[in-house]
């Protein structure tokens, strides 16, 4: 874990409301001068606690209209096994996140599509074939009560 302090945290609270903020705003905003908020931001940087900047595009603008949260289950608990789904999964362009588990699904896949076809093209024609894969159940996202890759920072320094 990196150290950071009050000033980092105000800094990375800052950034994850508006990543294009210039050094000077970000000085404004945390309380430090625009030389010492830069050189504590490349240093964020290089230590990988800033992994990137990136735009929040808005999936309903660009017609991806379902999103759904997808339960696998491996055919074979093999090193070589795993191996194969996680490529699987690193190379469809749907899949946003995907997560290993305990219990009983092994692996939580979360898919944004534009339309049920989508789904059912994702489900039957990619995963269920796959050598790696014995078992797919999907659900579908009803209505979004929250969506948020922030850090709960007011809790780093507890």
């Amino acid at each position: 874990m990196t150290p950071v302090d009050a000033f980092d945290l105000k800094m990375l609270a800052a950034l994850q409301d508006d990543g294009r903020l210039t050094n000077q705003q970000l000085a404004d905003a945390v309380g430090l001068s625009a030389s010492q908020c830069s050189r504590r931001r490349m240093r964020l940087e290089e230590e990988k606690v800033i992994s990137g900047y990136h735009a929040d595009l808005s999936s309903d603008a660009l017609g991806f209209n379902v999103i759904a949260f997808i339960q696998v289950q491996l055919a074979t608990h093999s090193p070589d096994n795993a191996k194969k789904f996680r490529t699987l999964v690193q190379r469809v362009d749907e899949v946003q996140e995907a997560y290993s588990l305990t219990g009983d699904a092994d692996y939580v896949l979360k898919a944004v599509l534009r339309d049920l076809k989508g789904l059912s093209d994702l489900v039957n024609n990619v995963l269920m074939p796959h050598q790696s894969v014995a078992h797919v159940r999907s659900s579908i996202v009803l209505d979004r009560l929250k969506e948020t890759s922030k850090l709960p920072l007011k809790s780093a320094l507890a």
